[in-house]
């Protein structure tokens, strides 16, 4: 029984929950249906019953409710139907504290880019110019409410995160800085990276298995997963194959994903050096 189990790379779980218990990576991940429905190839974060346990709550509590609410209409009479006020139209600049708008966060990230030294920095797939990893306002200066950003990179060519704080009125770069060792969350661009990579690897073949048990038809493309993940971190690790005692000065990542609407795939066992281009099983 236990060759029968480990058949597959990874095995299919199609249980009603599923905790990722790797040390590198905890993500507690409860479906709101059986099937897990809804779901958006590469989406990030976890899926959570909270609307239907919302839903839930209102319908066990809604006799009550639809009484207080019902107390000024007649008997048997429906309410008026509601209506859904528009959005806001969000302005190409934002003030004081608000979040950066889209246009701020596009003007930011080209901003940080126009020193020539981009040029020779490389993304995660090896193409000119770093990896954009995020965006955020940075915190005001005393007495200025002068709009800032501060964007991060990811230079492959020299595995070094960089983090530039511009200024938003003046179009200029105030600071820069690179650092090694440093490696904060994954973008999604580097996740389905990864993912890339995993189905290109021999180690991948046991992915594709799963992915025909589970629906009958051929894994060809990471747009037919949903998956999730974060930076590997060997220092949590008990044991860390030669492969990997990299990851932290190279960029790792490690991966959970499922069919899409459909079973897990279990893929934690399989570690990607985004650097070196390389997966790794490890346990």
């Amino acid at each position: 029984m236990y060759e029968i189990a480990r058949r597959h790379l990874g095995k299919v779980v199609a249980g009603a929950a599923m905790a990722v218990t790797g040390t590198a990576v905890a993500v507690a991940i409860t479906l709101p249906a059986p099937a897990g429905a809804e779901d958006t190839p590469g989406a990030r974060g976890t899926v959570a019953a909270g609307a239907d346990a919302a839903g839930a709550a209102g319908a066990s509590g809604g006799g009550t409710a639809g009484q207080g609410e019902a107390g000024t209409q007649a008997a048997g009479s429906a309410p008026a139907p509601a209506t859904v006020a528009p959005p806001p139209v969000e302005g190409a600049e934002g003030v004081g504290s608000d979040p950066l708008t889209d246009d701020e966060l596009a003007r930011a990230e080209q901003l940080a880019l126009t020193p020539p030294a981009a040029a020779a920095q490389e993304n995660v797939e090896g193409g000119r110019g770093p990896q954009h990893l995020a965006t955020e306002l940075a915190d005001p200066q005393p007495g200025d409410d002068t709009r800032r950003a501060d964007v991060r990179f990811y230079d492959y060519a020299r595995d070094e995160l960089i983090t530039r704080t511009v200024n938003l009125d003046t179009g200029k770069v105030e600071r820069s800085g690179a650092q090694k060792g440093v490696q904060p969350s994954a973008h999604p661009e580097e996740l389905r990276e990864a993912l890339e990579l995993i189905l290109a690897s021999p180690l991948g073949k046991g992915v594709k298995e799963d992915y025909q048990d589970a629906t009958g038809k051929e894994l060809t493309s990471t747009a037919q997963l949903w998956f999730n993940g974060d930076a590997y971190r060997p220092y949590r690790e008990a044991d860390v194959p030669p492969q990997l005692v990299r990851c932290g000065e190279h960029r790792c990542v490690r991966l959970v994903t499922k069919v899409l609407n459909g079973a897990w795939i279990d893929t934690r066992n399989l570690i990607v050096d985004l650097s070196a281009r390389t997966v790794t099983r490890v346990g």
